[in-house]
């Protein structure tokens, strides 16, 4: 079996960090079944352009793959009925809604417990489901801005910038699905669920680390620094070649005496301005001249050869192609691929959890409604009047 074979959840989820952190979930072999408002048109998530195309999108297919798909308003009372008959039967419910939409909703283990006391209830909400903010809505960008994160980010006297990617999204989700199976595995063991109050806000925040705990401690005020240099350590950061760029990390004083043997320069590590962690910080912009000299000579694949047999950590500034085609990608089965009706063979990342060495098979995320018949007839036993008779009611979907 794989690690979460025996585990049930029911997402009401959209977009990007809810799903992501379900996909890893599903991956690891849980039935996720998605919960989608017909109202709406399902996750939102579908209809993300450039490739998009119906009711699917390549954007859906990253965060969706081997999970199910319900259409269901669980707003329209026959709809709720099918909800609460699907909660008897689950270890979870998941959502990324805003923060005041749980308790609209009723899917908090308050409203739940009656149902199944061992319910574990998991909200992904932008600031949580309590404080002054729980009703706002807010996505990543925004996040990155509010957390202090788009200040770090960037050269020295240019505009606040994001991240590359979306990462507060996928740091919450990870979180979120964290929280889910401690959740499930102390439901399992006291017998009683809980509810699992997770926000993009907090996990933001918690990601300031240690530039945090220097400002609360030390009154550290923290600055860009150019080509992403690191604050404290030095050389850490990007570094120009005769035809690119390479980054260095010396996080220990070892790979500093290999890099200064590396690049012709031996005598740096016994100068006393660069023979510490806190003489190199102190002389950063001398040492740095010092290194650029050094690598303009020769190339980034020259630095890397060179570098890299020095025992140096360094690695080339690579592009999204390049990344994707480097060697230790394949070796890592980290491109998985899937077919689907639409888009023919769909190639993505992998999951980067790793559970065991049993492989993991993909299935290609659900259309729209796809496992009604699964859903209702063989998780919940439905018979083809009852079906006929929600159908009616509209909470499949418009009657």
């Amino acid at each position: 079996m794989k690690p979460l074979q025996d585990l049930r959840i029911l997402a009401l989820e959209q977009y990007g960090a809810g799903p992501f952190g379900s996909v890893q979930l599903a991956d690891l072999g849980a039935e996720v079944i998605k919960l989608e408002d017909p109202h709406t048109a399902g996750d939102v998530g579908r209809y993300v352009p450039p490739y998009q195309e119906g009711d699917d999108s390549l954007f859906f297919e990253t965060f969706n793959r081997n999970k199910r798909s319900l259409s269901l308003d669980v707003t329209n009372r026959a709809g709720r009925e099918v909800f609460e008959d699907l909660v008897r039967v689950s270890d979870a419910v998941w959502s990324n809604l805003r923060g005041d939409v749980p308790e609209r909703l009723r899917i908090t283990y308050r409203d739940l417990s009656s149902i199944n006391p061992r319910i574990v209830c998991c909200s992904l909400s932008a600031f949580g489901m309590t404080g002054p903010r729980k009703g706002e809505p807010g996505y990543d960008y925004v996040l990155q801005g509010i957390a202090g994160w788009m200040s770090l980010t960037g050269e020295p006297g240019g505009p606040p910038a994001k991240s590359g990617l979306s990462l507060v999204d996928y740091i919450g989700g990870l979180v979120a699905a964290l929280a889910l199976v401690s959740g499930v595995h102390a439901a399992r063991r006291d017998g009683r669920g809980m509810d699992c109050d997770v926000s993009l806000f907090d996990a933001a925040i918690s990601m300031l680390t240690y530039p945090a705990v220097w400002h609360l401690n030390g009154g550290f005020t923290p600055e860009r620094l150019a080509r992403s240099a690191h604050p404290s350590v030095v050389p850490f950061g990007n570094f120009p070649t005769a035809d690119g760029w390479i980054v260095l990390a010396c996080a220990k004083e070892k790979f500093f005496v290999r890099l200064a043997d590396a690049i012709g320069r031996p005598e740096l590590s016994s100068d006393p301005r660069f023979g510490d962690f806190g003489g190199r910080h102190k002389n950063r912009e001398s040492l740095v001249a010092i290194i650029d000299e050094a690598l303009a000579a020769r190339t980034t694949a020259e630095w890397l050869r060179i570098l890299g047999e020095a025992g140096v950590p360094c690695g080339p500034v690579n592009t999204v192609e390049q990344a994707l085609a480097d060697p230790q990608t394949e070796a890592r089965g980290l491109i998985v691929s899937t077919e689907h009706p639409r888009f023919g063979r769909v190639r993505q990342p992998n999951s980067a959890v790793r559970v065991g060495d049993e492989p993991v098979a993909y299935r290609r995320a659900p259309l729209r409604g796809e496992d009604e018949s699964y859903v209702l007839r063989d998780v919940l036993g439905y018979g083809d009047e009852q079906i006929d008779a929600l159908r009616a009611s509209g909470a499949l979907g418009p009657a």
